[in-house]
């Protein structure tokens, strides 16, 4: 059997600018970085800004699992299917972080025959847009040591300070540093940290700018930290917001790629969903929207985490309105939930299988009931299920009155999605749906936490000891309690703690951290042991990574 990337290499790729033209894009609106990638100019994402929109898909999935489930192969696969079946389809992505790459999880180009190409210019460094926004993060931190260093005279309290470094590797030995060092031609010494490129402020602001100036004007609303009076410090009093657009100046520009089926691609920005808000960028899926009568997007990690935001940070902050949901699962991953070993899910158990359906469940019903839009489940077929497993998880589910369709788009391409594309197009088409928010912009901060926390992951309580209350009042007070919360959790549970499988019930969830993204416009609040800067695990997926005499890339997944 082939593995992705040789799956990958051996694809058929059209130039870019045929791609281009199957949307109407024109040569000169396109910036090309070789054969097989480009960015969209501004000017032309501008131009298009009368034209009707088309219809919004969100792909989504029950909360993962090491059995693996397959949300950006489901997406890539609805959107060949869905230009199977005769629609104008494009899908909308992240782009790949080098931590996960080269950490737990391997390439996120989608897999089998349902990937984005070029797959190993995607996963490492693509078109340079992540170096950008670390470069502008790094730029801030530079500029903050600097004024400090040559008199401060904007007064930066150096234990107030609440911007990090940051880097697009995951390194724990930089989670917590001392910086400065040396004497004083170096600086003053102050406790310092770094977090994941995908973390970061810039990050989020990236993938919520709608424009040249909303990214400066975000940029420049970015609270650095406190002075001694604990009065916020902005990055435009540092007069760093200009010198930092400019670093983003082209990373802005939307990429378009190409699936395997040469289909167009858009993958732009890329947030963590568990740490930050995780979804792509603004840009890429509005002039999507106006390019296409179908666009598939993805949320990261589970329903209640990327879709949540997906519904009350991007959806809110962007004017969108999804369609459709696409919540992806696996019968393995559902077994796993109900508590088998992972050396045990290639083997039938129904006990399993009917226990782990309650993580299922949950997610459906936040995304019908919670998020009000109409749902299909794609499961993605493995070759060990059986047909007694599959009718029934299509029993349990009838309740829910939710389509339940096996899809085999990871060995078939965009033909093995087929049904689960005419069932999208079935529920988007039948429009009227009740889309709504977890909550409204008027309620208090912590009410927002608590709606998130009671509502979508079936917690009992949300706690904090009295210096994280005391900073969530204080943000209250200060005039952002309007902003939508942003909630750092692991992916693994709808609990703070990744052991519990299933759809744990009753359970409380505290909080552990709260930041302020005043660029981004929200305020992330940090539960249980979730890091901003992850680690590598013990065998780290660079083990089998490598290149060979002619150049050629390996172990990528």
């Amino acid at each position: 059997m082939l593995s992705d990337i040789e799956i990958a290499q051996r694809a058929t790729l059209k130039p870019i600018n045929d791609i281009a033209e199957r949307l109407g894009i024109p040569p000169e609106a396109l910036d090309a970085y070789g054969r097989y990638k480009a960015k969209v100019s501004l000017d032309y994402v501008n131009s298009l800004g009368d034209r009707p929109n088309g219809k919004l898909i969100l792909v989504t999935a029950i909360s993962p699992t090491p059995a693996g489930e397959g949300k950006t192969t489901t997406t890539v696969g609805v959107g060949d299917a869905l230009n199977t079946i005769g629609k104008k389809a494009v899908i909308c992505l992240r782009e790949p972080s080098l931590g996960p790459v080269f950490g737990m999880k391997g390439g996120a180009a989608g897999g089998g025959h349902a990937q984005v190409v070029p797959m190993e210019d995607i996963n490492l460094h693509f078109t340079g847009d992540f170096n950008a926004i670390a470069l502008a993060n790094n730029l801030l931190s530079a500029l903050i040591d600097n004024h400090i260093h040559h008199g401060n005279a904007l007064g930066i309290d150096v234990r107030r300070i609440t911007w990090k470094r940051v880097m697009d590797m995951n390194d724990r030995a930089l989670r917590d540093i001392t910086c400065s060092l040396g004497g004083p031609g170096n600086g003053f010494p102050r406790e310092d940290g770094f977090d994941i490129v995908v973390a970061s402020e810039v990050m989020a602001i990236f993938c919520l700018a709608t424009s040249l100036k909303d990214l400066k004007e975000r940029l420049g609303n970015i609270v650095i930290g406190y002075n001694r009076e604990q009065k916020p410090v902005r990055a435009r009093e540092l007069k760093a917001h200009g010198a930092m657009t400019v670093l983003l100046r082209d990373a802005l520009k939307p990429n378009l790629v190409q699936t395997l089926e040469n289909n167009p691609a858009f993958i732009h920005g890329g947030p963590f969903a568990n740490i930050a808000h995780g979804c792509n960028s603004v840009l890429a899926t509005k002039t999507a929207l106006k390019l296409a009568d179908y666009v598939v997007t993805e949320a990261g990690f589970g329903a209640d985490l990327g879709a949540e935001k997906f519904v009350d940070i991007k959806c809110r902050k962007a004017g969108l309105k999804p369609d459709a949901v696409v919540l992806v699962a696996t019968i393995r991953a559902l077994k796993y939930h109900g508590g088998i070993d992972l050396k045990e899910l290639n083997k039938e158990n129904l006990p399993a299988l009917e226990k782990g359906i309650a993580n299922l469940e949950r997610h459906v019903n936040n995304v019908k009931n919670n998020y009000g839009l109409p749902c299909v489940v794609s499961v993605n077929h493995f070759t060990h299920d059986t047909s007694a497993e599959f009718e029934l998880l299509k029993k349990r589910l009838s309740h829910l009155e939710v389509p339940v369709i096996s899809a085999r788009h990871w060995a078939d391409g965009g033909a093995g999605a087929a049904d689960v594309a005419r069932a999208v197009v079935g529920l988007a088409e039948k429009g009227g749906n009740g889309f709504k928010f977890v909550y409204e912009d008027d309620l208090p901060l912590w009410e927002k936490m608590r709606a998130i926390a009671t509502k979508i992951y079936g917690a009992s309580e949300v706690t904090a000891d009295s210096k994280v209350r005391a900073q969530v009042k204080r943000l209250q007070e200060e005039g952002y309690g309007h902003y939508p919360v942003c909630v750092a959790k692991t992916q693994y549970s709808f609990s703070t703690d990744p052991s519990l499988r299933g759809a744990p019930s009753g359970h409380s969830v505290n909080v552990r951290e709260v930041r302020l993204a005043a660029g981004a416009e929200f305020i992330v609040m940090v539960c249980g042991d979730i890091m901003t800067m992850p680690g590598l695990p013990k065998v780290p997926s660079a083990d089998m990574i490598d290149i060979d005499d002619n150049g050629r890339v390996v172990g990528l997944f």
